[in-house]
């Protein structure tokens, strides 16, 4: 084994076959991604599809059935036995479906939430999913990043790393490439190594890749790739509860129905196989794989909107969001510092354009007018001053700056008046200049023009005047008096009001590096800022709507935060508060403080941690963004802690149980409402199955105290479970989101789905079709039709019955009325489901196997009015829940 840290950079280079410089190009890691295999550890193997498939038959249900069934056969009930055992064959197949795209769903989401590395190849920066890293790969370190394999240093620049999870050392690491002498050196004190798992703290560095996977140091931690947690939900959890209450409860009724039967003298087999199949039918085995199934697909749309979430108990928590806590830079704005102002020769000028697209206007006195000559010698000045230069993404086409913001404004700002940089610094080469310090509050560069030396410099507006004599008004310098002077600074004043940063900018003709800061010539004034982005006043409103309380928690200026908070509608007559305000308030003072404060600036982590503890002691549910290392304790004390997936730290994204990939506000809020629809569509799932159920095991109740024959066979009664358990209820799971899904007040998380009015709703439609099945089968003997014949009218209406009972469930108070059939999947499913009853009702083959008989077009319709008489009933139901919300009385108990 190699010793890494005894070994120089240019000796480690050579063995791994690497350019120090360049790194290693494509072809040559994907050889090498072969030859070790992908740089990850192993994980916990996955259910094999055979192994999914034979757990449905863990049922002690099903097996009874199956066996039973067999029995049946072996007396002469060939044609049942057959159609009972497909029946349940199906059900096995729809189960297995179920739990193996709910396996590949979790699956997918691991490989989405896998982390990244950036590394050099082919002397190109670019991003790799770590599992491709390879011995060789030249990785670049990074503040906040996690270390994604063993790596030899060969440079760092105040590099200290966390090997806290590794060594136990408590305190960050300093890191440098010397050479460490001793093979038998412990992993602590390697300085030139850092380790797969650990994390950057502090500094930057750049290191070539030794080992990966289970040749690392953490070879035998599996835990780096884990990251998305495959652990029951909450609400999963609450469900297998409910499904265990209702399945004793089931097989007591199931019981006494059997015991009835045999009282009555039936067959002890044929109520036996009845008793099992009605079992099988309405116990509601199913419902934790459909709800894994809703919420993994529920995420994988989340995605194709910018959210990706790590933890899918994360999905019920964002439907009751009731604060989000955002930070400004990159998420309410878009992260592109932007010239709007311009104070140039006594006059203002607006700068307008798109972010750092190098077209757009100027505007003087309401009017789009051509840049003056004083404007473009202030802005030449701004280019030539700035080492920031823009270019055009080559894979999105968009265009970025590369170098420090505020420069790149001043470079964009200056190619909108047509003056392009790199054409200035050929023009205009520098030959010196003075470094900006946080002491002078200025750069200066000196540049050599046609006609001779000239020394350019920006910075602070009382900085730069302070050393001017002159200004350039209109070609001309003049002498820069008191009166001037006091002009400049009013509106340096007045921009900075409009929570503009404001440079100055200045020019000294015939300079020399010694004189280049003295008896300057005022140029002029630009005032910039990043602006919001345009989607984000939209989103705010939408929250607004939605009862979600929006918080800035910035670390920039009050000033700035409150003019982007009031611009996006965020203020609306609440506090600022600053960090150091908040730092000598108690924690109750902060709770009391926070009801009302809307923008929280100049604030740390530590700050944003006391923040969520003050909100959550509020009673709110709290979502919090953050990117930097130290923010990952209130990520993760936040119900929803929200990472940046452009600017976020590998120690934030752990953190955090949401990653936005945009980093835009507008994602935070479409997340919010795909987990309303998630959580809305898992419970329209559940009142259309419990009803179904309800309904079936009243009805069979219901005969059994009147004293009448079953309604239905134990083949029927099966048939009946598919259909309904099927593609229906499936089609639920997908159904579109409901109008007012977003202008409803937060979800109360201490209560479940299971509200009275929904609990009401499923009981009002079940009972229902109890009553009008049992009328319609006990009308049928009445009136002399023949046992078979009265079954098999109870079937079709019993069908039917719950085919609208999908479309009613679509909603727990918006009428059925209302967009019908806006859910074409279940429009698909319903309709094939009819094509099936009406083959089961009409070819003799069927006929014979499922028990019925042929119906006439009087019988179909007198069924279909039977059946459509639900409607109305549940209809009358929603009523009474609008009536009872818009009343303040059913708004504590539901969404």
């Amino acid at each position: 084994m190699v010793s890494w840290h005894t070994l120089s950079v240019e000796e480690a280079s050579d063995l791994l076959r690497t350019d120090p410089v360049r790194g290693i190009d494509g072809p040559e890691a994907k050889r090498r991604l072969a030859e070790h295999g992908p740089n990850e550890l192993p994980t916990a193997r996955g259910i094999s599809p055979w192994a999914i498939f034979l757990e449905q038959f863990k049922n002690v249900l099903i097996v009874i059935l199956l066996i039973a069934t067999a029995i049946s056969a072996v007396l002469g009930h060939e044609s049942e036995a057959v159609a009972i055992t497909v029946i349940v064959l199906f059900a096995v197949f729809l189960g297995f479906i179920q739990e193996y795209r709910a396996e590949r769903s979790i699956d997918a989401l691991r490989k989405m939430a896998a982390p990244a590395a950036l590394v050099i190849r082919d002397a190109v920066e670019v991003q790799v999913p770590a599992r491709d890293l390879v011995p060789g790969d030249l990785v670049l370190l990074l503040a906040g990043n996690r270390v994604p394999a063993d790596i030899r240093l060969l440079e760092s620049i105040n590099l200290r790393v966390d090997e806290a999870s590794l060594t136990g050392e408590s305190l960050p690491v300093e890191k440098q490439p010397g050479i460490v002498d001793g093979p038998d050196v412990p992993v602590a004190n390697r300085r030139n190594m850092v380790y797969a798992g650990t994390t950057v703290s502090y500094g930057r560095g750049r290191g070539v890749v030794v080992a990966t996977g289970m040749e690392t140091e953490f070879g035998g931690i599996a835990r780096m790739l884990q990251t998305v947690e495959t652990g029951r939900t909450p609400l999963q959890k609450n469900l297998d509860k409910v499904g265990r209450v209702l399945a004793w409860s089931t097989l007591v009724v199931v019981s006494l129905i059997v015991a009835a039967g045999l009282l009555r003298g039936m067959p002890f087999l044929e109520m036996f196989i009845f008793g099992i199949a009605l079992a099988v039918a309405v116990v509601p085995e199913a419902l934790p794989a459909v709800v894994t199934i809703s919420l993994a697909l529920g995420v994988q749309r989340m995605v194709r909107r910018n959210s990706l979430i790590r933890r899918l108990p994360a999905v019920e928590t964002l439907g009751s969001t009731s604060v989000i806590c955002s930070d400004k830079t990159g998420t309410l704005t878009r992260d592109e510092m932007t010239v709007r102002a311009l104070y140039v020769a006594g006059k203002m000028w607006r700068v307008a354009g798109e972010g750092y697209d190098p077209h757009g206007t100027f505007v003087f006195e309401g009017r789009e007018t051509e840049p003056s000559a004083s404007l473009k010698a202030l802005l030449m000045a701004a280019a030539l001053a700035s080492d920031a230069h823009i270019a055009r993404d080559g894979m999105s086409g968009s265009w970025q700056v590369k170098g420090d913001p505020t420069e790149g404004a001043l470079v964009v700002a200056a190619a909108r008046a047509g003056l392009d940089k790199a054409v200035l610094d050929r023009r205009f080469p520098r030959v010196d200049e003075i470094p900006f310090s946080s002491e002078t509050k200025r750069m200066t560069t000196l540049h050599r023009g046609a006609g001779g030396m000239i020394a350019y410099a920006k910075g602070a507006p009382e900085v730069i005047l302070a050393s001017c004599t002159h200004q350039l008004i209109d070609g001309e310098r003049i002498f820069l008096d008191d009166d001037g002077r006091e002009a400049i600074a009013e509106a340096a004043a007045d921009m900075a009001a409009g929570a503009l940063r404001v440079l100055a900018l200045a020019c000294t003709p015939d300079a020399a590096i010694d004189d280049a800061e003295e008896k300057m010539v005022f140029l002029g004034l630009a005032g910039m800022i990043d602006p919001p982005r345009p989607e984000a006043k939209g989103a705010v409103a939408m929250c607004v709507q939605a009862g979600i309380d929006v918080r800035m928690v910035t670390g920039d200026h009050p000033l700035t935060a409150r003019a982007i908070a009031d611009e996006l509608g965020i203020l609306a007559g609440g506090k600022v508060l600053t960090g150091q305000e908040l730092e000598e308030m108690s924690d109750e003072e902060l709770t009391r403080e926070a009801v009302a404060t809307a923008v929280y600036a100049r604030v740390s982590p530590a700050h944003k941690l006391r923040l969520v503890a003050a909100l959550q002691k509020l009673g709110h549910v709290v979502a919090m963004t953050g990117d930097g290392v130290n923010d990952a304790p209130a990520l993760k004390k936040a119900d929803i802690g929200i990472a940046m997936g452009i600017a976020g730290t590998d120690v934030s994204k752990e953190a955090a149980a949401m990653t936005l990939l945009d980093d835009n506000f507008a994602s935070i809020v479409a997340a919010v409402e795909e987990g309303r629809g998630i959580f809305d569509n898992i419970k329209k799932y559940l009142m259309y199955l419990s009803s179904s159920n309800v309904g079936e095991i009243l009805l069979m109740a219901g005969a059994a105290v009147a004293g009448l024959p079953l309604p239905l066979s134990a083949v029927q009664i099966l048939y009946v479970n598919l259909v309904t358990d099927g593609l229906p209820a499936l089609a639920l799971a997908v159904d579109p989101p409901e109008a007012d899904l977003m202008r409803r007040p937060p979800r109360d998380p201490r209560t479940g789905i299971f509200t009275r009015p929904v609990v009401a709703l499923m009981g009002l439609g079940g009972v229902w079709s109890a009553v009008v099945n049992l009328a319609v089968f006990s009308g049928a003997l009445r009136v002399g039709y023949p046992l078979g014949k009265a079954m098999s009218m109870t079937f079709v209406s019993l069908i039917m019955i719950q085919f609208l009972k999908a479309y009613n469930y679509r909603s727990d108070h918006t009428s059925v009325f209302w967009r019908p059939f806006a859910n074409r999947w279940l429009n698909h499913a319903i309709f094939w489901e009819l094509v099936l009853l009406f083959l089961t009702m009409t070819l003799p083959v069927l006929r014979d196997i499922f028990g019925t008989s042929t119906l006439t077009l009087g019988e179909w319709a007198l069924l279909t009015a039977a059946a459509g008489s639900v409607v109305p009933v549940i209809e009358a139901g929603k009523w009474v829940i609008r009536r009872q919300r818009a009343n303040g009385k059913g708004r504590k108990t539901e969404d």
